[in-house]
C-alpha cells in the first residue's frame, strides 16, 4: 500500500482516527520496551532448554540493546528515505517476525541473531512512535500527547519482570517472544489503514547514503554497549576483548563525529546539538535512563537476591509505582500546558527522586517488607512522572522544523545509554562495594570479643540439638557466621548505591539553571521527521 504523503498541517487528526493511531504507536512502543525487559527473568530456562553458558546467555539482553541503540540516532534518516508510513510498517513486521523465529531457536546464537534483528526492528518503534503521536495532536495538546508516550515508555520497564515471570512459570519461555505475534499483526494493520506520511524532500541515491557514517555509527555505539553489558563479568580492562572494544569504541566515535560534521548528507545531523537546551536536555534523559533502568535494575535483584522472593513477586512490587506515574503523566502534560515552566517540574522531579533514594537507603536490611518499600516506590512514581515530559519537552523547545525530529532521536538513544550506563556501573559498583564492606565487616567479628564467642556458641548448640557432633556443628556455625555477613554486607552495598544515585539527582537541580524560557508547547508538526 503506498503511504499517503501530506503536509505537515494535515497530520493532526480528530476524534475516532486520532484515539486508533495513539493507541497504535503506545501500543508499538510498549512492545519494544516491555521486550528490552521481559527475557530478564526467562535467562535461566533459556539456559536449560538450549544448553548455553550464563555467559552465552546473557548475549540474548545484549544482542537487542545493540541493534536498539544502533538504530534510534538513525530514525530520523530513514523514515525520511523511505516514508514515515512505510518505515514504521516493515519495522513492526521485522519486530513480529523475528518474536516468531526468536521462540523457534534451535540453539542459543540462532536466539541471539533473531535478538539482535527483532533489535534493529524495534528501536525504530521508539521514536517512531513518539513523533506519530506528537503530530497526531493539535500544537495547544503537544504536552498532552507528550504524557500519553511518555506512559508507555515508562510503565514498559516495569511491566517486563512480571509478564515475563507469569508466562515462564505457566507455559514456557518462548511464549515471552509468542505474546508479540498478534499485536503486531494488528499494529501492522492499523499502521497501514491510519498513519500517513509527511511531504519530505528529494530522496537521496545510492551513491549519496552516508554509509561510512552508518559503519563509524555501528562501529562506536555497538562497541561501547557491549563493552557496558560485559564489562563488569569479564573484569573490565583485564579483559583483552573490552580493551580492544574500547579502542574501537572511541575511534569509531571519533571518526563519526567527523564524518558527520563535514558530510553533505550525514545520517545524523549533529549541527542540532548547537541548541543549548537540546543539549541540556540530552544529558538530563541521559540521567533519567540512568536513575529509571538503574533503580528498576536494583529492587528486584535485592528482593530476590536478599528476600528470596520470586521473579514474578519482584516484578510486581514494581507495579504500583508505575501506576502511580501513568496517573501523573496527564496531569504534568496539563500543568506545562498552563504555562508551567518545565524547568520547574523538573527540579522537584530530581528533589523527589533524591527522597525516594534517601528513603531507600533507610529502609532496606536483610529482611525488609513489602509494607517498608510501597511508599518509597509510589514517590519514584510521582518523581518519574514529574521528569519525563518536561525534559522531553524542554530538550526540544527552542528548536525548529526537521531538527525537532532530529532532537527526539536523541534524547531517545541518550536515555537508552543513560541506561546501558546505569547498569553497567551499578551492577560493578554492587560488586565492589560488597567486598569492601565484607572485609570491614570481618575485621569487627574478633574471635576474642565474649559476644562473637556467645554467637558461635548458641550457634554450634542448635547444631548440636540436630544431632551434629561437636566439630561439625562449630563447622556449621562458621559457615553461618560468613553467610550473615556476606548477606549483611551486600545490603549495605544497595544501600550506598541508593544514597549515591540520590546524590546524582541533587546535583542536578543547579544544572536546571542553563536552562533557556523556550515554547512550553512544542510544535512536533514541524518536526517532518
Amino acid at each position: 500500500m503506498a503511504a499517503p504523503t501530506v503536509q505537515a498541517d494535515d497530520l493532526v487528526e480528530y476524534g475516532f482516527r486520532r484515539v486508533i493511531i495513539t493507541i497504535t504507536a503506545v501500543m508499538c512502543a510498549l512492545l519494544e520496551i516491555v521486550d528490552t525487559t521481559i527475557v530478564n527473568v526467562a535467562l535461566t530456562d533459556m539456559r536449560g532448554s538450549l544448553g548455553a553458558t550464563l555467559n552465552d546467555v546473557a548475549w540474548v539482553i545484549t544482542a537487542y540493546a545493540i541493534a536498539n541503540v544502533i538504530v534510534i540516532p538513525m530514525t530520523s534518516w530513514l523514515s525520511q528515505q523511505f516514508g514515515r508510513q512505510n518505515y514504521f510498517a516493515v519495522s513492526i513486521i521485522i519486530f513480529t517476525t523475528a518474536s516468531f523465529l526468536c521462540g523457534n531457536a534451535d540453539n542459543i546464537w540462532e536466539l541471539v541473531a533473531f535478538r539482535f534483528i527483532q533489535g534493529l526492528g524495534g528501536g525504530a518503534l521508539l521514536v517512531t512512535a513518539q513523533t506519530i503521536i506528537t503530530e497526531s495532536y493539535p500544537a495547544a495538546k503537544r504536552g498532552m500527547a507528550q504524557a500519553i508516550y511518555g506512559m508507555g515508555v515508562i510503565v514498559g520497564p516495569t511491566l517486563g519482570p512480571p509478564l515475563g515471570g507469569y508466562l515462564v512459570d505457566n507455559f514456557s519461555w518462548p511464549y515471552i517472544f509468542y505474546i508479540n505475534i498478534p499485536l503486531g499483526i494488528i499494529a501492522t494493520f492499523l499502521t497501514l489503514t491510519f498513519v500517513k506520511s509527511p511531504k519530505y524532500g528529494e530522496k537521496l541515491k545510492a551513491h549519496q547514503v552516508d554509509w561510512w557514517g552508518i559503519l563509524f555509527l555501528a562501529a562506536f555505539i555497538g562497541s561501547l554497549q557491549f563493552v557496558l553489558e560485559h564489562g563488569q563479568q569479564d573484569d573490565w580492562f583485564n579483559d583483552e576483548v573490552i580493551v580492544t572494544l574500547s579502542i574501537v569504541s572511541v575511534l569509531g566515535f571519533l571518526a563519526f563525529i567527523w564524518r558527520e560534521m563535514t558530510y553533505e548528507n550525514p545520517i545524523v545531523n549533529l549541527r542540532v546539538l548547537k541548541d543549548g537546551n537540546l543539549r541540556v536536555g540530552t544529558a538530563m534523559c541521559f540521567i533519567l535512563g540512568f536513575g529509571l533502568y538503574g533503580s528498576t535494575l536494583v529492587i528486584p535483584i535485592y528482593t530476590q537476591q536478599i528476600l528470596g522472593w520470586t521473579a514474578t513477586d519482584a516484578g510486581l512490587l514494581l507495579i504500583p509505582g508505575s501506576i502511580t506515574t501513568a496517573f501523573m503523566m496527564p496531569i504534568i502534560g496539563n500543568l506545562i500546558q498552563k504555562g508551567v515552566p518545565q524547568a520547574y517540574l523538573v527540579a522537584l522531579g530530581f528533589a523527589i527522586f533524591f527522597g525516594f533514594t534517601f528513603w531507600m537507603y533507610n529502609v532496606i536490611t536483610p529482611d525488609t517488607g513489602v509494607e517498608h518499600m510501597f511508599w518509597p516506590l509510589i514517590m519514584r512514581g510521582i518523581g518519574l512522572g514529574l521528569l519525563f515530559v518536561p525534559i522531553t519537552t524542554m530538550a526540544l523547545s527552542t528548536l525548529k522544523g526537521k531538527s525537532i525530529g532530529e532532537g527526539a532521536a536523541f534524547t531517545g538513544m541518550m536515555r537508552q545509554l543513560g541506561g546501558s550506563f546505569g547498569i553497567a556501573i551499578i551492577t560493578t559498583y554492587i560488586t565492589r562495594f560488597s567486598q569492601k564492606h565484607r572485609v570491614d565487616l570481618i575485621a569487627n567479628l574478633d574471635v576474642t570479643k565474649i559476644e562473637v564467642q556467645q554467637r558461635v556458641i548458641q550457634l554450634q548448640k542448635s547444631f548440636m540439638a540436630k544431632g551434629f557432633s561437636p566439630n561439625e556443628a562449630l563447622a556449621k556455625a562458621y559457615q553461618i557466621m560468613d553467610f550473615s555477613v556476606t548477606k549483611q554486607s551486600t545490603v549495605m552495598s544497595y544501600m550506598d548505591i541508593f544514597w549515591y544515585l540520590g546524590l546524582m539527582f541533587l546535583c542536578c537541580i543547579p544544572i536546571i539553571l542553563f536552562i533557556k524560557k523556550g515554547k512550553s508547547k512544542v510544535d512536533m508538526s514541524e518536526a517532518m521527521h
